[in-house]
């Protein structure tokens, strides 16, 4: 028997098993043994994954599941990758999950609310690529967006700081708006679609896209990639992202930003590389539009952020724009029938998926661990985290070094390759694409430049500086399970940064699985023999090195950790300075402002001076207030004006409400007449 079913099924027992343990068990029990079974539906995922990766396929049809349309189940190597991602990311979450609920009582992640949602969550971002219809993609899809909302909404009654629940409400109704809205693109969409090949299966939409018309193949690839990226957070569907990451529980931050927001990118490739067969060069051309503004525009948002958890919610906008742009490639080179350089720059946006969910999911648990020990996220008022929680510190200093894409960091091997897929590109025909690949080369160059700025902000402020407030100074280590699913992220990083190579062959298959079929572009001529050959080849020394590595450092920190005490202890002379405090140090608004400086016609930042002069003169001043905000431009110049439209057309409508029953009568009649005549137009 194949081993994809069974563990499929052994994930959806365990997950339903999870729900009812989260509705059921005591608190003392409800978390460990919620865990334990979401660990079980992410390594049941991920060995349903791997087994496809590595050949296998499955289909099936459950026609009792689901009223009229049925469930339709397949999995091959492309939703292999996925499922294998997310069902890694759910399982080590879930082990650092049980620690940080620990701290929390009965309250926020520790909630029965909370323990019944997370197994199903899990389980739906497994499920999601095994999806092989358009009813049950959309069922998963919404039960995912459904079980996510409760997440994000864990801790609105347990949050301390003022305006806290408050923050965690508007988060999830900015998230259920835009999520739901998304649905609804992907809605019409696929209705669209699945009307126009005359089925609903993924297999019959395959077959019917080709007898499509151009006009309705385009609506229906701008309809569903429209939905596809507001799910991974690209621009200017992204305003639902910086809100929801930051006031969820941090585990489920990791989740929804390494795990869910990749499903995003499955449906875009999914919808527009395999069912619609690809399609013409502004398709892509389009794509690659949305995925370089989404990446520099949300670095540079990330860059100005203070809050810890906000930085890293407009870092995943920033990666996935570099996704988009890799699959936007991908599909322009296809466009002009050059497969090789499609195919690899499609593995260069896979590969990067991979390694962003490996080190965005440290950051965020990392993240969570300074807020469960501080209660801050706010870096403007952290800092002395290096001493205090060293283990922390170390290992969100390795996920940050992916992030900002420098080796040896796991996220510089697949910006590289997807460089070198622009770069090699170059030899399309074409005036767009020599234009457009070029401006991609250096907006991906600028936002990997802007992301040092970010992170070495972070960790200089948050982890190097002085401690800036009693929490900060006061902070301890995370518990064993909290370090314990740090470690394994941790390790995961190191090994897709040293031996990359070893998914080359996954790679492919997952290429091939979407009709590029480009002589093996990874394993055969690209990543394997330049980069990954050398990888295996070199492996026990890697490992040797690395150990030798932690010998050294382990032996000699101590010792200049003593030299570096004795001679703080010791009277030196300060020149009649004093010892410096935390107000003389960089705080993280501060670090900005030069960068805010270069880019302030883009961000346009708001400032506000308050000055109170003293009682007896006005031309004496008491104290002087400078405050000064980056808000998110596109949010203030596209969502508020639609906002404002929209609650003035609802204060209208109030007048058609009067309460008079003849008006109400007149309504359902004139509704009536419009409905027949629209009806007798159609016939």
């Amino acid at each position: 028997m194949s081993v994809i079913p069974v563990a499929l099924t052994t994930a959806t027992v365990l997950g339903g098993a999870g729900t009812l343990a989260g509705c059921g068990l005591p608190h003392r029990l409800r978390t460990p043994v919620v865990g334990a079974l979401t660990a079980g539906v992410g390594a049941s995922g991920a060995t349903a994954g791997i087994a496809a990766l590595d050949g296998g396929s499955w289909s099936a049809a459950i026609p009792w599941l689901l009223p009229l349309a049925g469930t339709h189940l397949a999995m091959d190597a492309l939703g292999g990758l996925f499922t294998a991602v997310a069902g890694t990311i759910v399982a080590v979450v879930a082990v650092y999950g049980v620690g940080y609920a620990a701290g929390h009582g009965p309250h926020g992640l520790a909630s029965r609310t909370a323990q019944s949602m997370l197994p199903l969550f899990a389980l739906t971002l497994v499920l999601v690529p095994v999806a092989a219809s358009v009813p049950t993609f959309l069922v998963l899809w919404e039960l995912m967006a459904l079980a996510s909302l409760a997440l994000v909404l864990a801790e609105h009654r347990s949050r301390q700081r003022p305006g806290g629940s408050a923050s965690v409400r508007q988060a999830g109704v900015w998230y259920a708006v835009m999520t739901h809205l998304g649905l609804v693109l992907l809605l019409t969409g696929l209705a669209v679609f699945a009307a126009q090949a005359g089925g609903t299966t993924f297999a019959a939409l395959r077959e019917g896209a080709h007898a499509m018309r151009p006009a309705v193949r385009g609506l229906v690839f701008v309809l569903v990639a429209a939905g596809f990226t507001g799910k991974a957070g690209a621009v200017p569907l992204h305003a639902w992202l910086p809100r929801a990451h930051p006031e969820a529980p941090s585990p489920v931050s990791a989740l929804m930003s390494a795990a869910m927001v990749n499903l995003g990118v499955y449906g875009v490739v999914r919808a527009g590389l395999d069912l619609l067969g690809g399609g013409p060069a502004w398709w892509w051309l389009g794509l690659m539009a949305v995925g370089g503004i989404s990446a520099v525009y949300g670095i540079l948002q990330a860059a100005m952020a203070s809050d810890l958890k906000r930085l890293l919610a407009y870092s995943t906008s920033e990666n996935m724009g570099l996704v988009l742009i890799g699959v936007g490639a991908c599909g322009l080179f296809a466009a002009h029938g050059d497969r090789v350089p499609a195919a690899l720059a499609l593995a260069a946006a896979l590969l990067h998926t991979v390694n962003h969910a490996a080190f965005k999911a440290l950051l965020f648990c990392a993240a969570g661990s300074v807020l469960r020990a501080t209660g801050e996220r706010n870096l403007d008022l952290l800092g002395g985290l290096r001493a205090r929680m060293p283990v922390t510190a170390g290992l969100f200093a390795l996920a940050a070094l992916g992030a900002v894409a420098l080796p040896p960091g796991n996220g510089f091997i697949s910006e590289w390759l997807l460089l070198q897929s622009l770069i090699h590109g170059l030899q399309v025909p074409g005036v767009a694409v020599a234009v457009v690949l070029p401006l991609s080369v250096a907006l991906i160059a600028l936002s990997a430049g802007i992301a040092s700025v970010a992170f070495v902000k972070a960790l200089g402020v948050g982890f190097f500086a002085r401690p800036r407030s009693a929490h900060a100074a006061s902070a301890r280590e995370s518990p064993p399970l909290m370090l314990a699913g740090m470690a394994l992220l941790a390790a995961l990083c190191v090994a897709l940064a040293l031996v990359p190579g070893l998914l080359a062959g996954s790679l492919d298959r997952a290429v091939d699985a979407v009709g590029l079929p480009g002589g093996h572009a990874v394993a055969g001529g690209g990543l394997e023999v330049r980069l990954g050959g050398l990888s295996e080849s070199l492996a026990p020394l890697w490992v040797v090195a690395a150990l030798t590595a932690c010998l050294l450092l382990a032996t000699a920190l101590p010792r200049w950790y003593g030299r570096r005490r004795r001679r703080a202890n010791a009277q030196l002379w300060d020149c009649g300075g004093g010892a410096p405090t935390p107000r003389m140090a960089y705080t993280a608004t501060s670090f900005a402002e030069p960068l805010q400086r270069v880019f302030d016609n883009v961000l346009a930042p708001e400032q506000d001076v308050d000055v109170t002069p003293v009682r007896e003169s006005a031309y004496l001043v008491e104290r002087v207030r400078f405050q000064r905000r980056v808000a998110d431009r596109i949010e203030h110049r596209l969502y508020e004006p639609v906002l404002g439209a929209l609650a003035g057309a609802g204060r209208a409508a109030r007048r058609l409400a009067d309460g008079s029953v003849h008006r109400y009568l007149a309504y359902g009649f004139v509704s009536l007449v419009v409905l027949l005549v629209a009806l007798g137009v159609g016939w």
